[in-house]
């Protein structure tokens, strides 16, 4: 169960993968996600423990910022992850898919977009887990809460490459 968490917090980085609707003159909340990022954060235990955790995330976006493409791949002492996925936004929502090919497993993710700031709900067959994740200026801030895990919190945050 415990690598179920982390192919979700490694979805929230993708989150910013959308899909191509009606052209807009307001830019979807992707615009800003396009290219490489890297950086860290922490997974914390439910007992309170924490280990390290390393990322790199590369992100095509189109559709004037409402489609995403992810890939993401994050390692710690405990946990290796390769997440793939597509987003789309229309009117304030997001929708879309996942996989992680070292476990393979696959799920959904959908929620809602304001501005450069995304709360949404990643489910697969096993688990679920709340997600935030905001970009400003070359920099993301994502935090996940798994439900029915050993696996407390994912707070990472990324920096454009």
């Amino acid at each position: 169960m415990r690598k179920f968490p982390m192919a979700a917090a490694a979805l929230a980085v993708l989150l910013p993968i959308g899909s191509a609707g009606v052209v807009q003159a307001e830019p979807g909340p992707f615009a800003g996600m396009a290219g490489s990022w890297s950086g860290g954060g922490a997974v914390t235990m439910s007992d309170g423990q924490q280990e390290r955790l390393r990322c790199r995330a590369a992100y095509g976006v189109g559709g004037d910022g409402r489609n995403l493409r992810l890939n993401l791949q994050c390692a710690s002492d405990s946990y290796n992850f390769n997440l793939a996925g597509d987003v789309q936004y229309d009117g304030g929502a997001i929708a879309g898919s996942w996989s992680e090919s070292s476990h393979n497993v696959a799920g959904t993710i959908a929620g809602r977009a304001n501005g450069r700031h995304i709360e949404a709900v990643a489910r697969g067959s096993n688990f679920s887990a709340n997600l935030a994740l905001t970009t400003n200026a070359g920099r993301q801030s994502v935090v996940i809460h798994p439900q029915g895990s050993d696996i407390q919190s994912v707070a990472v945050t990324l920096n454009r490459r």
